[in-house]
């Protein structure tokens, strides 16, 4: 059974910084293409950033572009999402996801996801 868990989101101040991290179980890590996907209320799921199998394709939705970074570390089954600058408007829930599929113009969603994490921007 796959399963994607999700921890690092917390209340951060604009202009700060967090670092969130999924672990991944019950799949071939390194073989399945990650992303990050975010929901705020009222809104539809959006993608975040994704990231191959290798790490040697990213993409990033053009919102969080030059301030959002995503990695992975195939040895730990973890993936990361370093969120800087941040602004309100980043408030979401962020879910990892996997298996799905990428090249620097596409991304699609994979089939598993992780329960999400709570991201709030606010002073």
């Amino acid at each position: 059974q796959v399963r994607l868990v999700e921890s690092g989101g917390g209340l951060v101040q604009p202009g700060g910084s967090l670092r969130l991290s999924c672990v991944g179980s019950g799949l071939i890590f390194s073989s399945n293409a990650m992303g990050w996907y975010r929901q705020a209320p009222g809104k539809q799921r959006e993608l975040v950033a994704a990231i191959s199998s290798l790490g040697w394709t990213k993409n990033y939705g053009d919102s969080v572009k030059g301030r959002f970074t995503i990695s992975r570390d195939n040895a730990k089954n973890t993936v990361y999402l370093q969120m800087n600058s941040l602004k309100p408007e980043d408030t979401a829930v962020y879910y990892c996801n996997g298996g799905g599929a990428l090249t620097a113009a596409n991304v699609a969603a994979g089939a598993y996801w992780g329960q999400g994490t709570q991201v709030t921007v606010s002073s």
